[in-house]
């Protein structure tokens, strides 16, 4: 059976006005909305229409984290994922650890694809796939804003500083998607309710045996300086004295 492996990541809704804890020991998510992130519900998206296009059979989702994570798994398969995989985790876990896990799964299930967010909205690492590609031993092809599949290669058009470049890779494959790929389908109340009878499998970090060595450590956040107030010129020159009083000139 060809399959397709979809990441999803439990993140603070991209609407939702991020607040700093007091202490600075992190973002506050008590009572916050959590979402799918929005590059991984791209990722899923494009699954979706790669099976409809009878290229694949089956999308499999998995997410890495709390038991709260089911909620987004669940939002997945009401878009027409075929079953979800949540490994169960209250750490926070550095993008390596959290490849070593994907490679597990990839080893398990053996996907013709793996689709990844090109980062979470949340750390922005922008890791993840590329470390799960190299753990792999297989082709990878990032910031992908357009995807083609035939039997045994993918050919993708990636997003780079100075446009757009054109790639082919055999598969099997990760590939992670950009903002440009597609538009997501929203989620209908009967599908959210047929989503309740697929299966989602719970399976405890512990059982990977994979140690965690987190080389990096958050020593404080702190939110962005306020913007100053702007004011109004009424011409150039007066923009070029208001420029000069503030040392920018």
């Amino acid at each position: 059976m060809k399959n397709v492996l979809v990441g999803l990541k439990r993140v603070i809704d991209y609407n939702v006005r991020v607040r700093v804890k007091n202490d600075g020991s992190g973002v506050e998510t008590e009572g916050v909305k959590m979402s799918i992130n929005p590059f991984d519900e791209i990722a899923l998206e494009e699954a979706l229409r790669i099976k409809e296009k009878g290229l694949i059979n089956e999308i499999i989702v998995i997410s890495i984290g709390p038991s709260e994570s089911q909620q987004q798994l669940r939002t997945g398969l009401a878009m027409g994922a075929d079953k979800a995989i949540l490994i169960e985790t209250s750490a926070d876990l550095d993008p390596l650890t959290i490849s070593k896990i994907f490679y597990n799964i990839v080893e398990r299930e053996n996907p013709l694809l793996v689709l990844l967010g090109k980062q979470g909205i949340d750390n922005d690492n922008n890791q993840t796939g590329q470390m799960l590609a190299t753990l792999w031993g297989r082709p990878q092809a990032t910031f992908a804003s357009k995807i083609e599949l035939n039997e045994k290669k993918a050919t993708v058009v990636r997003e780079i500083d100075l446009g757009l470049e054109t790639i082919e890779i055999d598969l099997p494959a990760v590939i992670t998607t950009d903002l440009r790929l597609n538009e997501p389908r929203y989620v209908k109340l009967p599908d959210i309710m047929k989503a309740k009878n697929k299966s989602l499998e719970i399976i405890p970090f512990t059982d990977f045996k994979i140690e965690v060595k987190n080389t990096l450590k958050n020593i404080n956040i702190e939110p962005p300086e306020k913007r100053q107030k702007g004011i109004m010129v009424n011409d150039s020159q007066e923009l070029i004295n208001a420029l000069k009083e503030k040392g920018l000139l």
